[in-house]
């Protein structure tokens, strides 16, 4: 080893790739949250109404609790996919891979403690959170079918 910094490659000349250029207007990757979240809040007031009138209060406030972390839950997922998106498509994966890990080891750690305890909205929180995921995942289908098709 002399100490002498070797040359530069010659490949730091080339030009980058051609990438697909980004849409002039980022916010269509969040456009549909707006109706999501609307949506998403019928169906909390629909869950607490035929939670309280099936088993009372309690389990009002565990079915609306339950589409309320699914609402929670995929808004989150969308935001971060969206920014990492605008940010750096390249993130996309990661970012949106490490999303989904932590929310579904969060949403698993609730329901096993809500299973293993003996609070009578667990059952009301679960189906809670059948519907929401129902629901918004129906909806967005909906929603990227009707923007697909109009195009």
């Amino acid at each position: 080893m002399s100490g002498v910094a070797p040359a530069p490659e010659k490949d730091d000349d080339l030009p980058l790739p051609d990438l697909p250029p980004l849409p002039k207007d980022p916010r269509w990757k969040v456009e549909h949250l707006g109706f999501l979240t609307a949506v998403s809040f019928a169906l909390v007031t629909c869950a607490a109404s035929v939670g309280f009138l099936v088993s009372g209060p309690t389990a009002a406030l565990a079915a609306a609790g339950g589409v309320l972390i699914v609402t929670v839950s995929h808004t989150l997922t969308t935001l971060v996919v969206a920014w990492a998106d605008t940010v750096r498509p390249a993130l996309v994966m990661p970012l949106g891979m490490l999303t989904y890990v932590v929310k579904y080891s969060l949403l698993g750690i609730i329901l096993a403690v809500g299973v293993s305890s003996d609070w009578s909205g667990k059952k009301a929180l679960g189906l809670g959170v059948v519907a929401g995921v129902l629901v918004w995942t129906a909806v967005q289908a909906w929603w990227v079918t009707r923007k697909t098709l109009g195009k």
